[in-house]
């Protein structure tokens, strides 16, 4: 194995031993072999912890058999932050353009943003994000009017709330989920 990658399991295996909270029933053994099996979800791993994510296993999909890894930092991961929501966003912005959108950094990432549903499922292990907002999947009759949602977590509560897709902010990033 790659040496940078048993790094990599080291480091996601102590979270997941710190964190069993997030993942009471599941066995970390099962865990690193569907990863070792699956090397390109691993590099997509890689990629979330390389821009500070710190996934972590939050669940198993009891139809795909699927281990669901969540960004599981205390806020929105500092490598993928001041994006706009999508390309389309992102071409129509004409000055003061960010250097990408989370669609695109995601898509490049081999990761999914997460939805609505998801983020108030991560915000049972939390609090998550408390000084910054995380862009989430924005239905499409959403984005059809030029806006997207993003996620916070204030005031003892889960907000979910609206943007033009085209905004960017130095404290709004994105939260992935991936499944392997």
């Amino acid at each position: 194995m790659d040496r940078s990658y048993s790094e990599l399991f080291q480091l996601l295996k102590t979270r997941f031993e710190k964190h069993q909270n997030r993942h009471a029933t599941i066995d970390w053994a099962r865990v690193q072999a569907r990863l070792e099996a699956n090397p390109d979800k691993l590099k997509s791993l890689a990629e979330m912890e390389a821009t500070g994510g710190e996934p972590d296993v939050v669940g198993l999909d009891a139809q795909s058999g699927e281990f669901i890894f969540f960004d599981c930092a205390a806020e929105s991961p500092k490598g993928r932050r001041s994006l706009c929501y999508d390309r389309e966003a992102l071409d129509s912005r004409k000055e003061n353009k960010p250097a990408n959108s989370a669609l695109d950094v995601a898509a490049a990432m081999g990761v999914q943003l997460l939805t609505e549903e998801e983020y108030r499922y991560l915000q049972q292990f939390g609090p998550f994000d408390n000084k910054t907002s995380s862009w989430l999947a924005t239905p499409t009759e959403i984005r059809a009017l030029d806006g997207a949602i993003f996620g916070d977590y204030r005031y003892g509560r889960v907000f979910i709330y609206h943007n033009g897709a085209q905004s960017y902010y130095a404290v709004r990033g994105f939260r992935a989920v991936l499944r392997v």
